[in-house]
């Protein structure tokens, strides 16, 4: 199950289930919206996790709420005479619909399931508000979530404790019955940290056996 962030103690009842979205449930490919945009060297180091002021560092200024402008003009201030590496940012939000390759596999299965039973489902995501607003749109499953948490909204992003402990008491829930899945462990472990079970996602099978033990 590889819940080796679940926390342990005496066995009480899940309730309330809290999900990630990248890697959990959505499949999320930010290289798709450049595809035969952007040439395969320029995508490398755009994506090069060793830029401190590459594509990544972008994404976490997106996910702390700013806006598409202010990253274009972030990203020229630190690449100056770089065009190519500058053009390569503009696909992504021109063709930002793109980066959904779909749902993971057998999670919307997983939420009908999980909904059928009787659990209260919720999201709790490292994103910006309008890739929130559009996954829902294209992924009716996601509708089957009563509330989702987005950090750009909060100004806040996983692993800091705040953003749990805004999800807790937005949703009413009580960490103690509540089982949070995220693909990233430090994340899992910092929602166990906050009294939920906390578990690393691996796969929509994985996630029902840690649900229904």
């Amino acid at each position: 199950m590889n819940a080796c962030c679940r926390r342990t103690g005496e066995d009480m009842p899940i309730t309330d289930v809290v999900f990630d979205y990248c890697g959990v449930l959505l499949d999320w490919r930010p290289e798709l919206t450049m595809e035969g945009k952007v040439d395969t060297s320029t995508m490398r180091r755009l994506l090069d996790h060793a830029d401190p002021y590459g594509f990544w560092h972008y994404d976490l200024m997106s996910d702390l709420g700013w806006s598409e402008e202010q990253m274009l003009r972030d990203f020229a201030r630190h690449h100056p005479h770089d065009v190519a590496l500058n053009h390569a940012m503009q696909p992504y939000f021109a063709n930002y619909t793109r980066a959904f390759a779909g749902m993971v596999d057998g999670m919307p299965e997983l939420l009908r399931m999980l909904r059928e039973r009787g659990y209260r489902l919720w999201g709790l995501t490292n994103f910006s508000t309008p890739f929130v607003t559009l996954a829902h749109s294209e992924f009716p499953a996601l509708r089957l979530l009563l509330d989702t948490v987005v950090s750009s909204e909060v100004r806040c992003v996983k692993p800091d404790a705040r953003i749990y402990e805004i999800a807790m008491e937005r949703f009413g829930i009580d960490p103690a019955h509540a089982m949070f899945f995220d693909d990233k462990y430090e994340n899992a472990k910092a929602a166990s940290e906050s009294g939920m079970h906390g578990v690393q996602f691996l796969s929509a099978d994985q996630a029902m056996q840690a649900i229904l033990g």
